[in-house]
């Protein structure tokens, strides 16, 4: 099916070596056909992972001149989808509250802020932003299971918890939810579970085992996230939205397995981007 491509403006983080923010995100993003305008929040030699690293957080006066430029362009008053991730600073969010697009374009918002065994790791108010001012706004939100009990206060124990908390999220703004990385009592050692709400259509459930891959690799859920909404925007169903996002990230994985590389082996798995294996939701 030939679809047509979209202009995407994307915020996040930047690396020069490895994937991780506009890294893991533009790419495919570019490989599904659309056009992207990357907006970077930091340039790092390598991401945090790794212990060390060189570079710089740029300030939001920075972020404030491109997307000035941008105007002057003409470029935002095109722009179909928002995506951001990682924002460095709580005044970059407030930065892109004010960005002129139009009404019709949709906002994903990844609320990058923590993960479950490492607790928060992003600048004091930036989970606060998240929670109280970027909530009502965005159109799509893809937490972790920390994030998402965070922005809910729910802790999510359980899979009737986890749709619970989507519940409620939903009455905090968002239209749709994908739930990256659920593990709950009922979840098998080797298994974690992707969950996809909608208001309108309802829930979905996918379960793909979980690859030991030692140290996990950095960047997953920024490539989730623009994969999630390069097949929103192809118009696609919540739930084959959610089947494509977690065939094409289960493959990504498999690939990254078989380069033994503690990078997301992106470039190598381009293909199952473009036309992802069959796996199966379950609707709940």
């Amino acid at each position: 099916i030939k679809r047509d491509m979209k202009n995407i403006l994307s915020i996040q983080s930047h690396v020069a070596f490895g994937h991780v923010g506009n890294s893991a995100a533009v790419f495919p993003l570019q490989r599904l056909g659309h056009e992207v305008i990357a907006i970077n929040t930091v340039q790092f030699s390598n991401h945090t992972g790794y212990g060390d690293w060189t570079g710089d957080v740029f300030s939001a006066d920075n972020i404030q001149k491109i997307v000035e430029g941008l105007a002057k362009r003409g470029v935002l008053e095109k722009v179909d989808a928002l995506l951001t991730g990682y924002l460095g600073d709580p005044a970059v969010g407030e930065i892109i509250l004010n960005i002129p697009l139009p009404s019709s374009a949709i906002w994903l918002c990844d609320p990058v802020m923590g993960d479950v065994g490492r607790g928060f790791f992003v600048r004091e108010g930036i989970p606060d932003f998240f929670k109280s001012r970027a909530l009502p706004r965005a159109n799509v939100i893809t937490p972790n299971q920390f994030e998402l009990e965070y922005l809910t206060g729910l802790e999510i124990k359980s899979l009737k918890d986890a749709r619970e908390a989507c519940c409620i999220a939903h009455d905090m703004g968002p239209d749709t939810i994908l739930l990256t990385s659920l593990i709950h009592h009922g979840t098998n050692e080797d298994e974690i579970s992707m969950l996809a709400s909608s208001k309108s259509d309802g829930q979905f459930l996918i379960t793909t085992p979980r690859l030991p891959l030692t140290p996990a690799p950095n960047g997953a859920g920024d490539c989730t996230s623009a994969l999630f909404l390069s097949n929103i925007l192809n118009d696609y169903s919540l739930e084959k939205t959610l089947e494509r996002t977690a065939a094409s990230i289960f493959a990504l994985f498999q690939e990254t397995q078989k380069a033994g590389s503690r990078e997301l082996a992106l470039v190598q798995s381009q293909e199952h981007f473009a036309n992802p294996p069959v796996l199966k939701a379950v609707p709940l």
